[in-house]
């Protein structure tokens, strides 16, 4: 606690000072680029990965970055989903997973969750992806089909955001935009779902224009 506690009085001397005209402009509003949707794993911080200021990300962080399914329960992801959308109109929506995810080993693993049940439920909402990773490797599923694992999760959580009204309605319209980002943490490489090839390719090459 005492390095977190350095850290603010760092920021509040330092870090806010660098960047006192930006926030005197974000106290009163927030206008971000974009939601992205990652892992509550420490090792991931989207500004840095992306580069970017205060005020650019609407995010949303949850064990296995999962979007479940649209239905009438109200639920955290959810709320913030319909907020980003409807009320800040982001105009595109990452969903980033990531390597040596601990969520995704839960998900092979399944008898290791029994103490943290609510972790296991929450984890049931990557059981398409647990399924089709398993079909490809005649039903056996391994910590050595984590990366896999990882990509399938990150294409069947983007199914789930297509259920979502609010997101639904801005894809109709064009208005919105989808990109599915794999994260890897010992060579800060992103890979991207591309739709054309069918599979996960360089940064670079997804957006070579950029």
């Amino acid at each position: 606690m005492e390095d977190i506690i350095r850290g603010v009085l760092s920021f509040q001397k330092h870090g806010f000072e660098k960047r006192k005209n930006l926030f005197k402009e974000l106290a009163t509003g927030q206008n971000p680029k974009a939601l992205f949707i990652t892992c509550s794993d420490s090792r991931i911080d989207p500004n840095l990965l992306t580069d970017s200021e205060p005020g650019e990300l609407f995010i949303c962080r949850n064990a296995g970055n999962i979007v479940p399914p649209h239905t009438s329960a109200t639920g955290g992801t959810t709320a913030s989903i319909e907020y980003a959308v409807s009320v800040l109109g982001v105009a595109d929506i990452i969903i980033c997973g990531h390597s040596d995810c601990g969520a995704m080993k839960g998900v092979i693993n399944s008898e290791s969750l029994n103490k943290v049940p609510h972790v296991k439920e929450w984890l049931g909402h990557c059981a398409n992806a647990k399924e089709q990773v398993k079909s490809k490797h005649a039903g056996c599923l391994t910590e050595s089909h984590i990366e896999e694992l990882t990509q399938a999760n990150v294409l069947s959580q983007l199914q789930h955001l297509r259920s979502h009204p609010s997101v639904a309605e801005k894809l109709a319209n064009g208005e919105v935009h989808l990109h599915a980002w794999v994260y890897g943490i010992k060579n800060g490489q992103v890979n991207v779902y591309c739709e054309k090839s069918g599979s996960f390719i360089p940064f670079t090459s997804a957006y070579p224009n950029s």
